[in-house]
C-alpha cells in the first residue's frame, strides 16, 4: 500500500488556473505527492512561476498556457499533456474569475456572460476533453471540479458566480453518473473563505479585515489556506478516494452548518 507521501506517484494531472491562489497551491501539493503536473493558466508569467516553485522543490511540472473558455485551447491543453507525459490520470478544474458585484436588476450582461464562460463553460470544456482522453486510455481516472460554498449559501450581488457554481455541482453529478461504469470518478471541492488574492481584493473592496470577517465565515475563526483546498483535491485525485464519486466536498470550516 502506498503511503500518503507518494499517493500520486507516477500520475499525470492537469490543474487549471494554477498561476496563483488555490490553483497554484493545488499544483504544488499534487507535485509534492509525486504527480507529474501540467500547470495551466492564461497568465503565462504566473503559471511559469508556479512551475519554477515546483521544480525548485524537486517536483515535476510543465506549463501550458490556456484560456479555458476557448474550446480549441482546452483541446490543445489535453493534447499537450499527453504529448508531454504520455497520458492523463487526473485533473483539477480550478480556473475562475472574480464574482460579479451587481444585483440582478442592474446586471451588466457582458460581465455576467464572462463569469459564466470562465467559471462554468470552462468546466464543461475541460471535462469534455479530459473525459475523452480517459476513455481512450481505458484505465479510468479522476476529475475534480472546484465549486464554492456559494452553491449552497448564495451571497447577494453575485448572480453569475452563484449560478456558475450551482452549475459546477450539476456537471459533477452528471459526469459521475455517465462515466462511473468506465471507472472515471468526478467530484467537486467547495472552498469557503480561503485566503487568496481574490478574497483579499473582496475584503479591500468592502473595507473589511480578516479579524472582522473570518468569524462570520468559519467556525474556526480564520480563513483557510490554499494548501488546505489543495489537499482535498489531491485526495480526490488519488486512489485513496477510490470509492468516492459524485460528491461535493466542502472545505469551509463548518460555514455550511449554520
Amino acid at each position: 500500500m502506498s503511503s500518503a507521501r507518494n499517493r500520486l506517484d507516477g500520475k499525470v494531472g492537469i490543474v487549471t488556473g494554477a498561476g496563483m491562489g488555490m490553483g497554484a497551491a493545488t499544483a504544488r501539493v499534487m507535485a509534492g505527492y509525486g504527480a507529474n503536473v501540467i500547470v495551466s493558466d492564461i497568465n503565462v508569467a504566473a503559471g511559469e512561476e508556479t512551475v519554477a516553485s515546483i521544480l525548485a522543490a524537486g517536483g515535476k511540472a510543465h506549463f501550458v498556457a490556456c484560456n479555458v473558455a476557448d474550446e480549441e485551447q482546452v483541446k490543445a491543453l489535453v493534447a499537450e499533456t499527453v504529448a508531454t507525459y504520455g497520458k492523463l490520470d487526473c485533473a483539477v478544474n480550478n480556473a475562475a474569475i472574480t464574482p460579479d458585484v451587481l444585483p440582478i436588476a442592474d446586471a451588466d450582461m457582458a460581465a455576467w456572460d464572462r463569469v459564466i464562460d470562465v467559471d462554468l463553460r470552462s468546466v464543461m470544456l475541460c471535462m469534455k476533453y479530459e473525459i475523452r482522453q480517459l476513455l481512450a486510455q481505458g484505465q479510468g481516472g479522476a476529475i475534480v471540479n472546484v465549486g464554492s460554498v456559494s452553491a449552497f449559501r448564495p451571497q447577494p450581488n453575485n448572480s453569475a458566480y452563484v449560478a456558475a457554481k450551482h452549475g459546477v455541482i450539476g456537471l459533477t453529478k452528471t459526469g459521475s453518473l455517465e462515466y462511473a461504469p468506465q471507472g472515471i470518478r468526478v467530484n467537486a471541492v467547495l472552498p469557503g473563505a480561503i485566503d487568496t488574492p481574490m478574497l483579499r481584493a473582496a475584503l479591500e473592496h468592502n473595507n473589511f479585515t480578516e479579524e472582522d470577517f473570518a468569524p462570520a465565515l468559519s467556525l474556526l475563526g480564520r480563513f483557510g489556506r490554499p494548501e488546505e483546498v489543495g489537499e482535498a483535491s489531491a485526495w480526490l485525485c488519488s486512489d485513496a478516494s477510490s470509492y468516492v464519486t459524485g460528491h461535493s466536498l466542502a472545505v469551509e470550516a463548518g460555514y455550511l452548518t449554520r
